[in-house]
């Protein structure tokens, strides 16, 4: 009882980050999107994110514990998962016991984890160049022309696609599973699984076209 106790607060404690970091991930999407609908808009909110004491100070370390711990449980999870099975796969069907995305989620997890790794050398790293080591001046319209600079590579536009596609496969798993392992199974369960599925197919995909968009769009800033 004791192992299972401890496996069951696990996933629901990787749950509960999951979902969590599937919230900020909504956020986020909302804020790139006016880089293509309204780059005003984009330029107040990202400079907003940027200055704000309790999202620099509060909410930023929060997010940056969320991933990680996102993460090492669910390399913790696999690992127990593997050394728990008894029985080889010798008569494992493949995607007639589980789908692909349920089956390679350490995969997909490991590319986003790549991916987080180069958005932050993209965004938050210069961000902290910027503001705290060349101590430059408050510039509330950089933000846009920055970001669609950084599109201009076509082989970081393809890393990001690639990481979007995988993201997507993360979440079309995990974001529903996320429900029932915090215990959510009402009348409402299927709506929101429902809702999950899409959400794993539109925010990637959004993110996707915010990408090419500005990539083909360099003209925009010259």
């Amino acid at each position: 009882m004791g192992m299972i106790s401890s496996s069951i607060a696990r996933k629901f404690a990787m749950a509960l980050s999951g979902l969590f970091l599937v919230f900020f991930l909504g956020q986020h999407f909302v804020i790139n999107l006016t880089s293509v609908l309204d780059p005003d808009t984009f330029n107040s909110w990202s400079h907003f994110m940027g200055n704000n004491g309790l999202v620099q100070f509060a909410l930023q370390p929060v997010l940056i514990f969320g991933v990680v711990f996102h993460f090492v449980m669910g390399f913790i999870l696999e690992l127990r998962n593997r050394n728990a099975r008894a029985i080889s796969y010798a008569k494992y069907k493949g995607s007639a016991n589980a789908s692909w995305a349920s089956r390679n989620m350490i995969i997909s997890g490991l590319v986003i984890l790549a991916f987080l790794g180069l958005h932050f050398y993209d965004f938050w790293v210069p961000e902290l160049v910027h503001k705290y080591i060349e101590s430059n001046p408050l510039d509330p319209t950089r933000y846009y022309a920055e970001t669609v600079h950084k599109f201009e590579n076509p082989i970081r536009v393809g890393l990001y696609v690639v990481a979007f596609v995988l993201l997507a496969i993360h979440l079309w798993h995990g974001f529903a599973s996320s429900f029932q392992s915090v215990g959510f199974n009402n009348k409402y369960s299927v709506a929101l699984t429902k809702f999950a599925k899409v959400y794993a197919i539109v925010i990637p995909v959004g993110f996707i076209f915010i990408a090419l968009y500005l990539h083909f769009n360099q003209h925009l800033i010259h």
